[in-house]
């Protein structure tokens, strides 16, 4: 199987197996043509250990056997089978790990029979000779220990890849349970959404058709009571009439945010606070924005409430606040959470209603809040009764995802 690397890991690659060319090359010089030709051998098996660990280690043996077969010495080259055991465990499929671990057990076998018996005996010496002294069983303690060695370097080399093959399957299963987990947040925020537009849409229906019948049951008694009654007519309808162009447009925000929340569409964010506060202020409504602190990472989740909240509160300011009096939004930033301050002035119409009058939405921006694990209040200002204010907090994502 072949991996695309990155431009710069192949060309590290490319520059590691240049370099250790050039440096065997200088070690192995007059050792022979074979010599050049395994450690040409080798060193392209290092170039290619990421992009095709099997067919490196294809090369990698090629290499070895070019010195067996011309009884070459080992040398600074064969430092290119450590690089190539590493990149089996570390880059290798499930069959080339494991291929690269019987190597580096048959290639220590090979190597050490090689270096202690096969060299010196095609070379005329006795291998007595090679390993000092000469006593039979302190020969096969120093095989022992040559077998031990190279065990070892292979070993350490393809354990170290597979090390470094586990930690990073570890961050990206955390990696992935962290997005699962936010799309699980996503998810979940949708489906409040759609909940709250529901029972908005039954509140404003159900609400505005009372008025409409109550307004219209009592023109007609009173036209049956008193036919002569036009005042009480006249501002019956005129209360039906302005009921049901309310209603109407709350309707029609409603059906625009039920469109927004389609599976086609994406859900709004933070960056989209400027584009709502300019369609508002479109309409006429004077909206003054303050941001403090430094911005921090919220989770998809986490934006979506923050952004629904501000909506509503708004949405709120525009429906039951004064015409022509500003309205406040402050989004304050620190290390622990979004601070969100909407702040309007009362209607004088509605200054006797209480709180849970001014909108249909409050409760569900409470849910909101309370599913980020955050909070809302709405409230009277305490130092200013005309006026209304709400206030949410959103925490803030620790460890990359909320």
């Amino acid at each position: 199987m072949i991996r695309r690397l990155p431009g710069r890991s192949l060309a590290f690659d490319l520059s590691a197996a240049a370099l250790l060319f050039l440096v065997a090359l200088t070690v192995s010089v007059g050792q022979g043509a074979a010599s050049v030709v395994a450690l040409v051998v080798l060193c392209g098996a290092l170039a290619i250990r990421r992009v095709s660990p099997a067919l490196a280690l294809a090369v990698a043996w090629l290499g070895a056997v070019v010195q067996l077969v011309t009884l070459s010495d080992p040398g600074a080259a064969n430092i290119a089978i450590c690089g190539v055991l590493y990149a089996t465990a570390a880059y290798g499929s499930r069959l080339v790990r494991w291929l690269g671990l019987g190597s580096a057990v048959l290639g220590t076998i090979v190597a050490t029979g090689y270096l202690v018996a096969v060299q010196p005996a095609l070379r005329g010496q006795d291998s007595a000779t090679i390993v000092q002294p000469t006593d039979g069983s302190r020969i096969w303690a120093i095989t022992l220990a040559f077998g031990i060695g190279i065990l070892a370097l292979l070993g350490l080399s393809w354990t170290l890849g597979l090390l470094v093959r586990t930690v990073g399957l570890a961050r990206t299963a955390r990696v992935e349970a962290r997005i699962a987990d936010e799309r699980a947040q996503y998810e979940v925020a949708v489906e409040q959404e759609r909940t709250r537009i529901a029972r908005d849409m039954h509140d404003v229906v159900a609400h505005s058709l009372a008025v409409v019948i109550a307004q219209a049951d009592g023109a007609r008694y009173a036209a049956s009571v008193d036919p002569a009654a036009g005042d009480v007519q006249t501002l019956a309808l005129a209360t039906i009439a302005g009921t049901a162009r309310t209603a109407l447009g709350d309707v029609r925000l409603l059906l625009a945010e039920l469109r927004h929340n389609g599976s086609d569409s994406p859900q709004p964010r933070l960056d989209d606070i400027d584009v709502l506060v300019e369609q508002l202020r479109a309409t006429g409504m004077t909206v003054t924005v303050e941001r403090t602190g430094e911005r921090r990472q919220l989770g998809a989740g986490h934006e979506i409430a923050a952004y629904r909240i501000v909506q509503e509160a708004l949405t709120n300011a525009l429906r039951h606040g004064e015409p022509d009096a500003p309205v406040l939004l402050v989004l304050a930033w620190d290390d622990v959470d979004l601070a969100i301050r909407v702040e309007n002035a009362v209607r004088t119409d509605t200054a006797t209603q209480t709180v849970t009058s001014f909108g249909h939405g409050l409760p569900g921006m409470r849910e909101r809040a309370t599913l980020t694990g955050g909070s809302l209040i709405a409230r009277r200002s305490a130092a200013d009764p005309s006026r209304f204010v709400v206030e949410a907090s959103i925490p803030v994502s620790t460890g990359g995802a909320s």
